[in-house]
């Protein structure tokens, strides 16, 4: 979190500098109050990423400061440290059951609060605005979960059982489903079935609650996908740490998957670029055609409003684009005069055998089409399958104009390279009729002035 907004509440000015000279060390904007109620009239005034209290002071004290913090609508999802001299166990008791976050000694704050503060704003961070799912047929229940867990900073939706909260899922994902399991209509069990069976709800944390502690019954839910149980009556701060750790757990195992998924894809483009360069090395003429095709086709795709991720794609499309050159025979491939018809029918399957290469490769399937397709004209004359217009896919196309310009300002064995501004007037010529007209403008559009 960027510069966190915190509120300091003690009646000692001396300590409350101190914590702000700590506190801006690490990036925090600090406001500053004297006692409990100034600190809850500074609080419904502004908003606080988290709030440090002492416990004795005037007009009202921490733990009441804590409670009313607590129940205001305004500041009961903010987090509250409190730092006191008060180091007696029911007095650290006292001031969880009011809803702090944490309780820090002021003997030990130089060393611990400043940790403690950052591991705070991080959970906050995590869970603030989750929506959690509360799916129980009795009112009450819903009522109290719903109340505690929206203090604690979660939104909330409710059901009354699994065939209502079914319903409900059709147009929200929650981030955290908590079901009873004895419900009329559809009980948890069947609930958790049939959320399961739902590809786009495999991921959501699901906690099963039942007054019921048979293990049976506990291990038939745990089969059916549940993540956790609690038996009822069960203390709501039981459920909000089980949601923190659930939630944290998800995120991470979010993280690191994507974490592996990166690494696995740049270890499979260094692989790819390994082939790009060892094809490219066969040939001097073409030495750097993917590359330069690449950053072409990225510049239409910027020039065109492409959104960054696709624009991504299209630049690895053109990378790859002659990928299935790898599979031309040299004698062809290199052969310095012009090809026979024979010979350019083989030369015409790269683009089937570049689609078949990356078809196979996880991660890849999207590119086929831009691969297969980048040598089709916009009046249906090219190849493999003699497409028309805009039934050439879009990166095929943008390929297409890149691939027409770097060849004609390259030498190649049968003609010398042209210069850019007879390119240029060779690409308006083609256009309509083998290029796309909007991709060619697109590609004027990012020539300097």
């Amino acid at each position: 979190m960027e510069s966190p907004n915190i509120l300091i509440v003690d009646d000692s000015k001396s300590t409350r500098n101190m914590l702000q000279r700590q506190l801006k060390a690490v990036g925090a904007t600090v406001t500053q109050a004297a006692d409990g109620m100034e600190g809850f009239t500074a609080a419904k005034s502004d908003t606080f990423d988290l709030i440090i209290s002492d416990i004795e002071m005037p007009h009202m004290d921490g733990f009441a400061l804590c409670r009313e913090l607590k129940s205001h609508p305004r500041t009961r999802a903010v987090p509250i440290v409190i730092l006191s001299t008060c180091d007696k166990e029911e007095d650290i008791g006292r001031g969880f059951s009011v809803g702090a976050a944490a309780y820090v000694l002021k003997n030990n704050a130089r060393h611990e609060l400043i940790q403690r503060v950052k591991e705070i704003l991080n959970r906050a961070t995590l869970l603030r605005n989750r929506l959690f799912l509360v799916v129980d047929d009795s009112r009450l229940i819903r009522s109290t979960l719903s109340e505690s867990l929206l203090q604690a900073g979660f939104r909330v939706v409710t059901a009354n059982n699994g065939q209502e909260a079914l319903e409900l899922l059709k147009a929200q994902k929650p981030d955290v489903i908590l079901s009873d399991i004895n419900m009329p209509v559809m009980g948890g069990a069947e609930f958790c079935e049939a959320v399961r069976a739902k590809e786009e709800l495999a991921d959501v944390p699901f906690v099963a609650m039942s007054t019921d502690s048979d293990r049976r019954m506990m291990r038939e839910m745990v089969h059916f996908g549940a993540s956790a149980y609690l038996i009822k009556p069960f203390n709501v701060e039981q459920l909000i740490i089980l949601a923190e750790k659930l939630l944290s757990d998800h995120v991470q195992l979010l993280l690191k998957e994507k974490s592996l998924l990166r690494a696995e894809r740049d270890s499979l483009l260094s692989g790819i670029a390994s082939l790009v360069q060892a094809l490219e090395a066969r040939d001097s003429y073409t030495r750097g055609h993917s590359e330069a095709v690449a950053n072409i086709a990225r510049r239409i795709g910027h020039g065109m409003g492409l959104p960054a991720q696709e624009v991504e794609k299209l630049w690895l499309a053109g990378k790859l684009h002659d990928i299935g050159k790898i599979g031309i025979r040299d004698d062809i491939l290199l052969k310095p005069d012009r090809l026979t018809p024979d010979e350019f029918e083989t030369i015409k399957g790269h683009t089937t055998i570049g689609a078949e290469i990356l078809g196979h490769i996880h991660g890849m399937a999207t590119l086929v089409p831009a691969i297969l397709h980048h040598h089709e004209k916009f009046n249906g004359e090219g190849y493999p399958h003699g497409l028309v217009a805009e039934a050439i896919p879009l990166f095929a196309r943008i390929i297409a104009v890149g691939d027409v310009y770097h060849a004609l300002t390259s030498d190649r064995p049968y003609r010398d390279a042209i210069s850019h501004a007879e390119a240029l007037n060779e690409l308006r010529k083609s256009t309509g009729h083998h290029l796309c007209p909007v991709c060619v403008k697109a590609f004027f559009s990012t020539l300097p002035v």
